[in-house]
């Protein structure tokens, strides 16, 4: 494959795995507003649903619902962010791009991932945490053709004489 291969292949994986993230974000969103559960793939906290908590104390769930609201804030703007990096940035070669691809979802990741599996709560795994595992994986493979791609010699642009 060539370079220019690789870095289109590479940075048009990585924008299909942003727009996972985008997709997960914009559900999360509306699902902050609905009564139907928590977030994605939790529907109770520990048997105690979002009306039942809603009834105990208003505020508990007001202020669930605001970090739901910026979660999905931040979960969108990292997803747009990484999506035109990888299309405008990585597609073209830069690394600098590249780089800044890489680290901005995989810090929200490393922030967010471990606190899912400490047992604090019951969720369904495949729907909380697969869009995301499989943006993930996607995003991850179009890193490693890009990488690719980026690591083989640039073209030399021939210099006009004088």
């Amino acid at each position: 494959m060539s370079r220019q291969q690789s870095l289109q292949r590479g940075s048009a994986l990585m924008v299909l795995g942003a727009l996972i993230f985008l997709a997960y974000a914009v559900v999360f969103f509306f699902r902050a507003f609905s009564s139907s559960g928590f977030e994605i793939g939790v529907a109770t906290l520990n048997g105690v649903t979002t009306q039942q908590l809603n009834g105990i104390n208003p505020a508990i769930t007001g202020y669930i619902t605001h970090l739901h609201l910026a979660t999905a804030g931040f979960i969108a703007a990292t997803a747009i962010a990484a999506g035109g990096l990888a299309w405008y940035g990585v597609r073209d070669g830069l690394w600098w791009a590249w780089i800044t691809a890489v680290i901005s979802p995989v810090l929200g990741l490393a922030v967010a991932l471990p606190m899912h599996w400490m047992r604090h709560f019951n969720y369904n795994w495949v729907s909380h945490l697969g869009p995301i595992y499989l943006g993930t994986i996607i995003y991850v493979v179009g890193v490693v053709v890009a990488l690719i791609g980026l690591r083989q010699a640039a073209p030399t642009v021939a210099t006009a004489r004088r």
